[in-house]
């Protein structure tokens, strides 16, 4: 589980979204609005709808151009599923497995703490060795 958390609020926009996903080499961030957590937003997300109007291919700033026809409300994920810090290995690697996700937010009393994404378990099972 990743502790420190970088976040966007669901007034952010999509430009920040893209500055934050690649400053920090990370691929999901969670959507806040104040202290609770709202949705998801991965950087599979921004490339799908930054591919998806082949009208702006000449464009220098497609994904400028694009962006600002979408708020990140409307292209994150909403229907999440968290964890606490107290869900067991097993259990999170379970719910990876079976959903269509690789980033699960860990909540402990309503509040965001963590991040556990695939590449956290992968790490976990490799320093098992």
């Amino acid at each position: 589980m990743t502790a420190n958390v970088i976040t966007l609020n669901h007034t952010d926009n999509l430009d920040t979204a893209e500055r934050l996903f690649k400053a920090n080499n990370i691929r999901h961030i969670p959507v806040v609005s104040g202290e609770e957590i709202i949705g998801m937003l991965s950087y599979t997300d921004l490339l799908r709808i930054s591919f998806a109007d082949a009208a702006f291919e000449e464009e220098e700033n497609v994904e400028t151009v694009v962006y600002n026809m979408f708020t990140i409300e409307q292209v994150m994920a909403k229907n999440l599923i968290s964890v606490s810090s107290q869900t067991t290995i097993k259990d999170a690697a379970e719910i990876l497995a079976k959903k269509e996700f690789h980033a699960l937010p860990v909540v402990d009393n309503e509040k965001l703490v963590g991040i556990l994404t695939t590449t956290d378990l992968i790490n976990y099972l490799l320093d098992q060795y």
